[in-house]
């Protein structure tokens, strides 16, 4: 046995044309005054890996067409649906009126861990759409915004740091959520 990398071509991705057309997971990412556009684009690129519906940019986040968000994005800020909200309550209603269910990353009182979240996501029923709020590098989730929402997540942390880099918290979240999802779409 070989582990020999693969070709681009191997690969078999979508273009960006087919991605428009291709069908998303029922997923979400809101991102909260999110200041680095580096980050911006990281989100931009881990969103596309896992053919989310779409990524909201709220507040101070820098938006598409920017040289520093192209820089991580590669390009996946041309194939990722996105809008931009001024205020990220706006993004939060929005969802909610299109029946989306909202959890803010965060730690919080009450919050669930990320693996019993994601255990959820597998019970009978499940949730019809997921959107998760990611907060500013700093300030984290606005507390106006976590009121918004159903509830929060919480990755488990045993180390002496309090938080994960936005972009990294990104990729665990997402990916552990979107695995999850993409069992109920055989689809994708």
């Amino acid at each position: 046995m070989t582990n020999t990398k693969l070709t681009i071509q191997e690969m078999n991705r979508l273009t960006t044309e087919a991605f428009h057309q291709a069908q998303k997971l029922p997923f979400v990412v809101v991102l909260d005054n999110v200041r680095s556009r580096h980050n911006v684009g990281a989100v931009f690129r881990t969103a596309d890996a896992f053919r989310m519906a779409k990524v909201y940019l709220c507040g101070i986040c820098g938006c598409p067409p920017d040289a520093e968000i192209h820089k991580t994005a590669l390009g996946a800020e041309d194939s990722m649906d996105w809008t931009y909200c001024k205020d990220t309550l706006e993004a939060v209603n929005e969802l909610h009126a299109a029946g989306y269910s909202v959890y803010a990353i965060e730690q919080a009182h009450n919050s669930l861990t990320l693996e019993a979240f994601a255990e959820s996501l597998t019970a009978e029923g499940g949730h019809n759409g997921i959107a998760v709020v990611l907060g500013h590098e700093v300030f984290g989730v606005q507390q106006s915004v976590i009121d918004a929402c159903d509830g929060c997540i919480e990755i488990p942390q045993y180390g002496t740091k309090h938080s994960l880099n936005v972009s990294v918290t990104a990729g665990i979240v997402l990916y552990t959520i979107a695995s999850k999802l993409i069992s109920r779409f055989q689809d994708l």
